[in-house]
């Protein structure tokens, strides 16, 4: 439960956070916790972030502003690994180097100046710049489908959940991610461009259409299990009778010109 200074400093800060948000940066408390923050990054132009949608989590203690939030990105980003928290002069892995002075718009832009620059720590990861650029493309993608998969996960937020836990966190931004990918032709369970004679399925079609795809995969996988000759038998009767038949005509014309 936040202390009385930290339920007064952190709804001062979403009030000015929404009046006046840093560039690039959207962030707003959970309704159920004022102690824990959402956010969203729109990569930067010039970087191998641009175009991409990173999403992540802020979770505040008690005391604050007297120490600092853990820092989480839930968004595969080549930059940082996901749900984990990370070491960084603004997170509670540093707390005796935080100034209370700084706010949560403070916090977020120096997140993505670290974000942009090559500076390793922990929590932190390498990739190649196209490596970043490809991720930054699927990024809308996997917030809003949870990296197409609805089953899981490992229990990392995000991954795997079918984007449950982004939807709830980003309502609209969840519903404008679906209309940009029916827009661009990307299929839901893969993140890759559709084909143009593939149709563009909605998230209870693609839902469905996996359903369907579960159940013929298996029908194949039994049709295959099953050995040649079950598979052939009406084959091999009538072989037989055929061969039977032959036999017995030239049985019968031998007899018969003896």
């Amino acid at each position: 439960m936040a202390s009385k200074t930290a339920y007064k400093r952190l709804t001062k800060e979403y009030k000015h956070i929404q009046e006046e948000p840093p560039p690039y940066i959207t962030a707003h408390p959970l309704e159920s916790n004022i102690l824990e923050w959402v956010y969203l990054i729109d990569g930067p132009p010039d970087t191998p972030y641009t175009g991409g949608q990173y999403w992540g989590t802020l979770v505040f203690p008690p005391d604050y502003p007297f120490k600092p939030p853990a820092i989480r990105m839930m968004t595969p980003s080549g930059r940082f690994q996901t749900s984990t928290r990370l070491c960084l002069s603004i997170s509670d892995f540093h707390p005796k180097s935080f100034n209370p002075a700084w706010e949560v718009s403070t916090i977020l832009t120096g997140l993505l100046s670290f974000m942009t620059s090559e500076e390793m720590t922990t929590g932190s990861i390498s990739a190649t710049p196209a490596q970043r650029k490809q991720l930054a493309a699927m990024s809308r993608w996997w917030n809003s489908t949870g990296g197409g998969t609805s089953t899981g996960g490992g229990g990392k937020i995000g991954f795997g959940d079918g984007g449950a836990r982004f939807r709830t966190d980003w309502p609209e931004v969840d519903r404008d991610n679906w209309q940009w990918m029916r827009d661009h032709k990307i299929n839901p369970q893969n993140g890759r461009v559709i084909a143009a004679s593939t149709p563009i399925h909605t998230k209870s079609e693609a839902t469905d259409m996996k359903e369907e795809q579960v159940a013929e995969r298996i029908a194949v996988a039994e049709r295959a299990s099953q050995n040649w000759f079950s598979r052939n038998k009406i084959m091999i009767a009538t072989a037989v009778i055929v061969a039977w038949v032959a036999i017995g005509r030239v049985f019968q014309h031998d007899v018969t010109a003896s």
